[in-house]
């Protein structure tokens, strides 16, 4: 498994990112979560769907809190079509009480807390802080990638817009790559 220092960092100090950078166009990798019954998933499971993976270190955070409640609200207004799907470390039972805490509905919580599987996969898992690093990917019903942001300072928000504008051309464009690749 690939580790490298990135200029992904946490509070300004350079973090160590196990795996490799996922890149556009390319097949999005499988992984295995959890689900809050404790049910093992994987890509494979939202076969045919665009998916939208938002990954925060924890939803115990402010901004964790506030990227999760923002695709929720967002989820609402996508075709049946597009799985919103939220990544960290934590455990299921604490993503459940977030979930019913803050109302979330639309946005599926999935926890790599087990074997940090996604994270290694995705280039995400944070070797110093065993947490996934915020980032966003999009992957279409073809389980291509079609966008990726790593964002380089974990405290800080993805850019929700872009995300949302490929989430969007992706399911249009359903079985095409959308401009993000070119």
């Amino acid at each position: 498994m690939a580790t490298k220092k990135r200029t992904v960092t946490f509070q300004g100090n350079p973090l160590t990112l196990i795996g490799s950078e996922i890149k556009i166009g390319k097949k999005a990798p499988d992984f295995k979560v959890l689900t809050g019954d404790l049910k093992v998933v994987s890509l494979k499971d939202y076969k045919g769907k665009t998916k939208l993976i938002s990954v925060v270190p924890s939803l115990d955070t402010p901004v964790c809190d506030q990227q999760t409640r923002r695709f929720n609200q967002e989820a609402a207004k996508l075709p049946e079509n597009v799985a919103v799907l939220t990544i960290s470390m934590d455990l299921p039972f604490a993503q459940g009480r977030f979930c019913s805490t803050a109302g979330i509905d639309k946005v599926k919580t999935l926890s790599d807390h087990r074997d940090a599987s996604f994270g290694k996969a995705y280039g995400v898992l944070i070797k110093e802080l065993r947490l996934l690093g915020r980032s966003i990917f999009i992957i279409g019903a073809d389980d291509k990638i079609k966008y990726v942001e790593y964002v380089k300072e974990i405290t800080q928000h993805p850019n929700y817009d872009a995300a949302l504008k490929a989430v969007k051309e992706t399911d249009s464009q359903k079985d095409g790559c959308c401009c993000c690749c070119r």
